[in-house]
C-alpha cells in the first residue's frame, strides 16, 4: 500500500512519522511547512512536489489540514489531489472540519471516481507523537475496514461512527465541546481555589481521582500550574472547531449555551495575542479578571 500524506503541521508531522516507523511507503507534501517536509523526508518519506504529485504516487491519500476550505482546496484546486488521482483513489481526511462540508466534499469526490472517508482525531500533539490518538471515522464501513490497520498505527482508539460521510466530524465536534468546557471549568475552579488561598497542586491531588477527575484535567491543569502554554492544540484551532460546532448546532436547532460562553473566552484570548497558545491558556482569561495568577 502506497500512502500519501498532505499536511505536516503540529499533528500531521508526527502522524506521518508513525506511518514511516510502521514500514509504510509514504509520499508527503505540505505547501507551507518546508521544514516539516524536510524532517519527514529525512525519516524516509518520498518528497512530493504538489498535492497532485502525491495523489499520482499513492493508493490512499491522508489529508491533515486546518479547516473545510483547506480540504476542498487540497482536493480540487489547481495541482490538487483530483488532478492526478487514479480511478478509485481513496482519501482519508483526518482534518477537523464542518460535517456538512465534509459530506459535500465526499459527494464531489465521488463524481470523479474518488472515495472519501472522514477520520478526525483527538488527543493533541503528545498523542500524535505516541500514536495513541482517538480517531473518529465516518463513511462506508467497507472503506473503514480496509484502512483500520493503517489507522491503528496512528491511534489507540479507531471507531466507525456511521456510514454517512461527516459522521466522524460530528463526533469530533462533540469531543471539542466537552474538551473546551472541561478546560474552562478547570480554569475557573483553580482560579477560585487560588484566590481562596489553597495551593492548586493540593486541589489537583485531592480531586483528580474522584468524579471531577478527567483526562483533560490530567493533561491541562499541570500545564496551567507550570505556566506552560506551548501549543499542543492552539486556541485558534479550537475557535475554528467551536465555530463549526455552533454553526452545526444552530442549523439543527440545538441550544449551544456552554459552547457559546467558552467560544467568547477563546475569542477574547485571540484578540489579546494568545491565539497561538495552547487552549489551556483559557486560564489567562480568568487571571485577567481576577488579577491572580495560578501556579505551583
Amino acid at each position: 500500500m502506497k500512502v500519501g500524506f498532505i499536511g505536516l503541521g503540529i499533528m500531521g508531522r508526527p502522524m506521518c512519522k508513525n506511518l514511516l516507523k510502521a514500514g509504510y511507503e509514504v509520499t508527503a507534501y505540505d505547501l507551507y511547512a518546508a521544514a516539516a517536509l524536510d524532517d519527514v523526508v529525512s525519516c524516509g518519506a518520498v518528497r512530493g512536489t504538489s498535492n497532485a504529485d502525491v495523489a499520482s504516487k499513492s493508493d490512499v491519500v491522508i489529508t491533515m489540514v486546518p479547516n473545510s476550505p483547506n480540504v476542498r482546496a487540497a482536493v480540487f484546486d489547481k495541482g490538487g489531489i483530483a488532478e492526478d488521482a487514479k480511478e478509485g483513489l481513496d482519501i482519508i481526511d483526518m482534518s477537523s472540519i464542518a460535517p456538512l462540508e465534509s459530506k459535500k466534499i465526499a459527494e464531489d469526490c465521488a463524481k470523479q471516481g474518488i472515495n472519501m472517508m472522514d477520520a478526525p482525531v483527538s488527543g493533541g500533539e503528545p498523542k500524535a507523537i505516541d500514536g495513541t490518538l482517538s480517531i473518529m471515522c465516518g463513511g462506508p464501513k467497507a472503506m473503514f475496514d480496509k484502512y483500520t490497520e493503517l489507522l491503528n498505527v496512528m491511534g489507540a482508539s479507531v471507531v466507525h461512527c456511521g456510514d454517512v460521510n461527516g459522521a466522524g466530524n460530528t463526533v469530533k465536534l462533540a469531543n471539542q465541546i466537552i474538551v473546551a468546557v472541561n478546560i474552562a471549568a478547570c480554569a475557573e475552579a483553580y482560579s477560585l481555589s487560588t484566590m481562596a488561598g489553597v495551593d492548586p497542586e493540593k486541589v489537583f491531588e485531592a480531586i483528580r481521582g474522584g468524579l471531577a477527575g478527567s483526562t483533560v484535567m490530567d493533561a491541562k491543569v499541570p500545564m496551567m500550574m507550570d505556566r506552560n502554554f506551548k501549543p499542543g492544540f492552539r486556541i485558534d484551532l479550537h475557535i475554528k472547531d467551536l465555530n463549526n460546532a455552533l454553526d452545526t448546532g444552530h442549523g439543527l436547532g440545538t441550544p449551544m449555551l456552554l459552547t457559546s460562553a467558552v467560544q467568547e473566552m477563546m475569542q477574547w484570548l485571540h484578540n489579546n495575542g494568545e491565539g497561538s497558545s495552547d487552549h489551556s491558556a483559557i486560564l489567562k482569561f480568568y487571571e485577567n479578571i481576577t488579577g491572580t495568577e495560578v501556579h505551583r
